[in-house]
């Protein structure tokens, strides 16, 4: 019994030696491969401003930024921690806003994919919330096949399908599913 846990010691002690005396150089560390999927560039608490004709057009604010460009069928920027975006109209007036939990922005295609809690709010304070929303750059529209719920100053509606300018001023909805009107009693 006295020599099975002298060996049961001199285990531990050679397991903690080795375990300790393993050091890897910093070259070491630095010549192991990099995973093809790895972002090749990465930010965080990111704003990027997006202007055209020396205008501002879009700003973008991100906690979290990872670029995808290579080893990839379509470069793209992923915004895994949320982003809110500010659109501006020809004056640089705020003409909507669109925040989300999650978003992905495909170069090529000028497709931005917005997914959980995706909110979007007009200038005239109508609200659009959804559970994915797609933005067409290209177009300059926004549309989704999901559940939809907009709430204005005098009604929430509720449906399913939406298809819209980007500043969310003139929509179409694909199916109505409720509407309710809000009673604004003043006092």
């Amino acid at each position: 019994m006295r020599m099975g846990k002298y060996i049961s010691v001199v285990y531990l002690f050679v397991c903690l030696f080795v375990i300790f005396s393993c050091e890897n150089s910093k070259n070491e560390i630095m010549a192991l491969p990099v995973s093809n999927n790895a972002p090749s560039q990465t930010g965080d608490s990111v704003t990027l401003l997006y202007t055209d004709s020396a205008k501002l057009k879009v700003m973008l604010r991100a906690n979290q930024m990872l670029v995808y460009d290579k080893n990839v069928s379509e470069p793209m920027t992923i915004l895994p921690k949320g982003f809110y975006i500010t659109i501006f109209d020809q004056s640089e007036k705020t003409s909507a806003t669109l925040k989300a939990r999650y978003g992905v922005r495909y170069t090529n295609s000028h497709l931005m994919l917005a997914k959980y809690a995706v909110e979007v709010v007009n200038v005239r304070n109508e609200k659009l919330e959804t559970e994915k929303l797609i933005w067409n750059e290209n177009k300059k529209q926004i549309y989704t096949d999901d559940y939809i719920k907009i709430t204005t100053p005098t009604q929430i509606i509720n449906g399913k399908g939406l298809v819209s300018n980007e500043d969310f001023t003139k929509y179409e909805i694909r199916e109505v599913t409720g509407t309710f009107n809000i009673n604004n009693h003043e006092k």
